[in-house]
């Protein structure tokens, strides 16, 4: 029990102290409680503060370091503006467009701090530039001084500058304009830039065009005086053929080139281009035009050849000249129709020159060949040359209405659709071939001398003949109908008629029977006889037969013998046993044989 008593007394001493000791304990806690209290409130205006001050410090480095961003922006942005405003410089192209390509972008996206007015001009500034370089390189490719030798060359748009100047097109196809960036500040300045440099790219090209043409446009009209108007009219049509190459070439040109290919802008464009082609054409034309109505009998031919060759270039004109620019004016079938009516002039006016020319002075006729004989048969000749613009016209003109003045009704003649080319040309060519038949005979019945009319008929129709029917030196068979052959050989063959009847008529008459068998008559038929020989025979040294017609002419002199020696044999035969004088060579003056070797003679 006392051990119990003295273990509990063990115990509460131990619970007595850890009392005090918790008591103690609780009061060092209690006093750093007040402590700590005390300390946080000395503490809390400092942390605060502390905080404030944190707060500051980076704010200030945040504004440090905006501050050294836009001071580095700054300075981009300055030497942007100095590389847009000294422009796109030799090998830095490239630098140029990416400038703008950026400008462009911050516009789009707002992402610059700058004014956006600002930054439209730099761009719209930057647009002017890459301009002005284009109409830099347009105007290098368009200068100097084009080929001139002796065939037409033309000269292309120079491929070194190619490379500079299709990437700086591309380029400007991509900048802002209102159709496609509406938004865009600077859009409508730069349309209106890029609209004057495509303007200019028009001018320039369109007068280098013309620059290639207009030398060999001098040289069609000088030569066009002094060489064959067939050759003239060509050379006339192989000009404009080139006129239209050039242009040709230049609307490829420009559709590779063009700033803004719009097909309305580009019309336009090609319209400017085109448009010095047009004067160079038209003052051409006009050149031209005045040299055949000057002397519209001299240069007639010019005028059929350049209508036939310029009627083929029509529908490629159409296209080039007239369907891509969107143009209703048509230079060329305006310049036709002139031509064309020169034409239809020419016809009717040679034919009264023919005519004209029957009438001639009166008196003494030359057996030689007519200079409208001469001029006819080279008109037939050149007539396949032309053949189309011929025949065209003459439909134009209407059948047998070139016989004006001859009492024909104008319009009274088969509607075009009636007949064709074949036959029209057929029916011109027997007008021009008869008309000529008919001024020869007036001309030869004029003569106060019949006989050397009859030569000059015979001379003149045996080479209107042989020239156009028999041995034609261009391809004139065509265009003779079987009655105008048949008019060519009938005239050949009255004209043969009257040179006999005229020449050898006289001198048969007086071999002829009559009834008077006495001695002086005798002596008479052969005086009149060989003085009528005589008179040939002097009439054939002064007037040669058919000179350059050797095949006619052999058989003129093989019919002229055969016409004259029997007569002469029969008669001499029928005086051979009659005793009319006692010295028949004063009245015989050559036999028949030497009468024979002198009319071969004629003929030699």
């Amino acid at each position: 029990m006392d051990d119990e008593t003295a273990e509990i007394e063990l115990l509460e001493q131990n619970l007595n102290k850890t009392r005090q000791i918790s008591q103690r304990m609780t009061s060092i806690l209690s006093s750093f409680d007040t402590r700590l209290v005390k300390l946080e409130k000395t503490i809390l205006p400092l942390y605060n503060s502390t905080q404030v001050l944190t707060r500051r410090a980076n704010n200030i480095e945040l504004a440090l370091q905006k501050i050294d961003e836009v001071a580095s922006n700054q300075e981009g942005i300055a030497a942007e503006e100095a590389l847009i405003l000294r422009g796109p410089q030799p090998g830095q192209l490239d630098v140029y467009k990416d400038v703008l390509e950026r400008l462009n972008a911050s516009i789009a996206f707002k992402s610059l701090d700058r004014d956006l007015r600002d930054t439209a001009r730099l761009v719209e500034t930057g647009a002017k530039k890459l301009a002005q370089l284009f109409t830099k390189l347009v105007a290098e490719g368009s200068s100097g001084a084009p080929p001139n030798g002796p065939e037409f060359e033309f000269s292309p748009f120079p491929a070194t500058l190619k490379p500079t100047l299709v990437p700086l097109v591309t380029f400007l196809r991509t900048l802002p304009l209102p159709p496609t960036h509406p938004s865009h500040p600077a859009a409508p300045g730069i349309q209106s830039t890029l609209k004057e440099a495509q303007k200019g790219y028009a001018d320039m090209r369109g007068s280098w065009g013309k620059k290639c043409l207009e030398n060999y446009a001098r040289r069609v009209v000088d030569r066009a005086e002094t060489i064959d108007g067939v050759a003239a009219g060509r050379e006339f049509a192989a000009w404009v053929e080139n006129l239209l190459t050039v242009a040709e070439e230049e609307y490829e040109l420009m559709l590779e080139m063009a700033p803004l290919p719009t097909q309305a802008l580009l019309n336009s464009t090609f319209t400017t281009l085109i448009s010095p082609l047009f004067a160079l054409f038209q003052s051409t034309l006009s050149s031209l035009s005045g040299l055949i109505k000057r002397s519209l009998h001299k240069y007639t031919f010019l005028a059929l050849s350049a209508y036939a060759n310029l009627t083929i270039l029509q529908g490629r004109w159409d296209d080039v000249m007239c369907s891509r620019p969107g143009r209703k004016e048509n230079e060329l079938k305006d310049g036709l129709h002139a031509i064309r009516a020169a034409c239809l002039r020419s016809f009717p006016e040679f034919l009264a020159d023919i005519r004209v020319a029957a009438l001639g002075k009166g008196g003494e006729l030359g057996t030689g060949l007519a200079d409208f004989t001469v001029s006819t048969v080279q008109y037939v000749e050149r007539l396949p040359e032309v053949q189309t613009g011929v025949a065209s016209a003459l439909l134009t003109l209407g059948d047998g209405n070139w016989r004006m003045g001859e009492g024909v009704q104008v319009g009274k003649t088969p509607k075009a659709g009636d007949i064709d080319e074949q036959t029209i040309l057929e029916h011109y060519t027997f007008d021009v071939v008869n008309t000529v038949i008919q001024s020869l005979l007036t001309l030869s019945r004029t003569n106060k001398r019949p006989a050397f009319g009859s030569i000059f008929l015979i001379n003149n129709i045996s080479y209107l003949r042989t020239l156009l029917l028999l041995q034609p030196r261009t391809n004139i068979p065509p265009l003779l109908s079987k009655p105008t052959q048949d008019a060519l050989n009938s005239a050949f063959r009255t004209a043969k008629a009257g040179y006999f009847d005229s020449n050898y008529s006289p001198l048969m008459q007086t071999l002829l029977d009559d009834k008077d068998k006495s001695k002086s008559a005798m002596k008479e038929k052969f005086t009149r006889f060989f003085d009528a020989l005589e008179e040939v025979a002097e009439r054939h040294r002064l007037a040669r037969v058919l000179q350059d017609d050797r095949e006619s002419r052999e058989t003129i002199k093989e019919e002229a013998v055969k016409l004259v020696v029997p007569s002469l044999q029969r008669f001499t035969q029928r005086t051979a046993g009659k005793e009319f004088s006692k010295n028949p060579q004063k009245y015989i003056k050559m036999s028949a044989d030497e009468v024979e070797n002198l009319i071969r003679g004629f003929y030699a």
